[in-house]
């Protein structure tokens, strides 16, 4: 296969592991608000806000991969050292 092949199925297992776990995570987040909130319910505007910013924390890795995806993709530091070494 050739490098750009490469780089495809590289960006592809980047996101799908980077949405897997970032998905694990807000949903174990929002899991333990929920909880919380059902023990103390005058407690709900603590722990609504810590849940925001711990999910704004969460979804922010998820950018991150997808950013370095679409490095790999379009902007690849390497694609003129691998075309001289295919001689292109």
């Amino acid at each position: 296969m050739t490098f750009f092949a490469w780089c495809m199925i590289a960006a592809g297992f980047g996101m799908a592991i980077g949405s897997f776990g970032t998905g694990i995570g807000q949903g174990m987040a929002i899991k333990s608000a929920v909880e919380g909130v059902a023990r103390n319910p005058s407690a709900s505007g603590k722990i609504l806000t810590t849940m925001m910013i711990g999910l704004a924390m969460i979804e922010s890795l998820a950018i991150y991969v997808f950013v370095v995806a679409m490095i790999i993709l379009f902007a690849n530091p390497f694609t003129a050292q691998v075309m001289e070494l295919a001689g292109k």
